[in-house]
């Protein structure tokens, strides 16, 4: 996820049990790649394996040639972006948009494939419309190109992230390839996992939005479905972690930019608290790094977070 899923999240979602935490999504043209903001999210530097680095473009040359640059910089994966549905990237006629011209994302799968070494896999969503769900022909495709994994969100892209996630086209996609389906959307616990899994066939499942505030939750679902036993550490511990996640971030992006970053992964983890509003409004003001950091670790045996405080929905 762009501005989520940074090196510092992504690492402490590996250490906490995650099985594999893709990239934010990359511009495929290398030649926008000068920048501090691509830098970091090229960044993959003490990053357990396998690492996946999601490309987004609409070019297939340029796509090949950005998949080739990452696989140099250590890559282990290449994964394409067809799912993102913000209106900035759809104007690039990449992410989701892709999804209403099928003979450009077979164009895009063959020449990626033929330009690395690695394995190649694609993020989709069920359509651009209730009306052209066409992810299980797009994933067939793909599978057929060479291709070697699906993961697929089960909203289209006109849904945005409004109302439910539907598993149907998911498990239709399971009916159309061979290879590994991950599914996506609103997976937010182990038994919803479960049940995700069962109603589609798929694979694995992935947690993008769940994670926002909660970087066990992976973990836990990972470990559950494994049959262990694996909950959330006491709130305390819990603290602890975030604000060395908040104090990594800083470190990541500076002080400006790292505090501004820092601030949404306070706020999610806070919102999970039924009183964690009112330390969020002391917290968000905040605008220097030592003190953001303090302040933020003062809230293990104080600022009214305790064990059992935690929201249930």
């Amino acid at each position: 996820m762009a501005g989520v899923t940074d090196r510092p999240v992504r690492i402490l979602c590996r250490t906490l049990g995650a099985g594999m935490a893709i990239s934010e999504m990359v511009h495929s043209d290398t030649n926008l790649w000068d920048t501090k903001k691509t830098d970091r999210r090229l960044d993959i530097r003490d990053e357990p394996g396998p690492i996946s680095i999601q490309i987004a473009g609409h070019d297939p040359k340029l796509m090949a040639k950005a998949a080739r640059a990452n696989e140099e910089r250590g890559a282990d994966i290449i994964d394409i972006n067809l799912g993102c549905p913000a209106k900035k990237v759809l104007k690039k006629a990449a992410g989701s948009a892709l999804m209403r011209d099928e003979v450009l994302c077979a164009e895009i799968f063959r020449q990626v494939v033929n330009a690395v070494q690695i394995p190649v896999t694609v993020k989709m969503r069920t359509g651009w419309d209730h009306l052209s769900k066409n992810g299980p022909a797009i994933a067939k495709m793909a599978e057929e190109l060479g291709l070697q994994a699906v993961t697929m969100h089960g909203r289209t892209r006109c849904d945005m992230y409004k109302g439910g996630a539907e598993y149907d086209t998911i498990q239709r996609t399971r009916e159309a390839v061979q290879i590994p389906l991950i599914a996506n959307g609103d997976i937010t616990s182990a038994q919803k996992a479960r049940e995700v899994l069962s109603a589609t066939g798929a694979d694995a499942v992935m947690i993008g939005r769940g994670t926002q505030g909660d970087p066990w939750l992976p973990g836990i679902i990972a470990a559950q479905l494994d049959g262990r036993s694996l909950s959330r550490p006491s709130v305390d511990v819990q603290i602890a972690t975030v604000a060395k996640l908040i104090r990594e971030i800083q470190l990541f992006y500076g002080e400006q930019t790292g505090v501004k970053m820092a601030r949404k992964h306070m706020q999610w983890f806070l919102k999970r608290f039924a009183n964690g509003l009112e330390a969020w409004s002391h917290l968000n003001p905040i605008i220097d790094p030592d003190e953001q950091y303090q302040r933020f670790i003062e809230l293990i045996d104080g600022g009214g977070l305790r064990d059992g405080t935690e929201r249930t929905g």
